[in-house]
């Protein structure tokens, strides 16, 4: 009996340290956004700073090993965006 209590809260102690830990926060948050997006507002500017276009809803950002194009998906439409600064800001 001792063993059973001790193992339950050995448990609960492993259960909330793992689900206070961020890197799972970010885990469980990259999976909610790579099945339906996250509410987003997503900026892109030229190379000398001037505003391009600005998309907003429901987006899941994907960004190349090289940080060079971003793609995504807004309103059922692809976007690819190639050697831009892109600012997305999540609401």
């Amino acid at each position: 009996m001792k063993k059973k209590i001790t193992l339950i809260a050995l448990l609960l102690v492993l259960v909330l340290t793992l689900s206070s830990c961020k890197s799972i926060e970010r885990d469980i948050k990259d999976y909610k956004s790579s099945w339906t997006g996250l509410k987003r507002t997503v900026q892109v500017y030229s190379q000398d700073g001037k505003l391009i276009k600005e998309y907003e809803g429901k987006i899941d950002i994907e960004v190349n090993d090289y940080g060079n194009k971003v793609k995504f998906d807004v309103e059922g439409n692809r976007v690819i965006i190639n050697n831009a600064i892109v600012i997305i800001e999540e609401e």
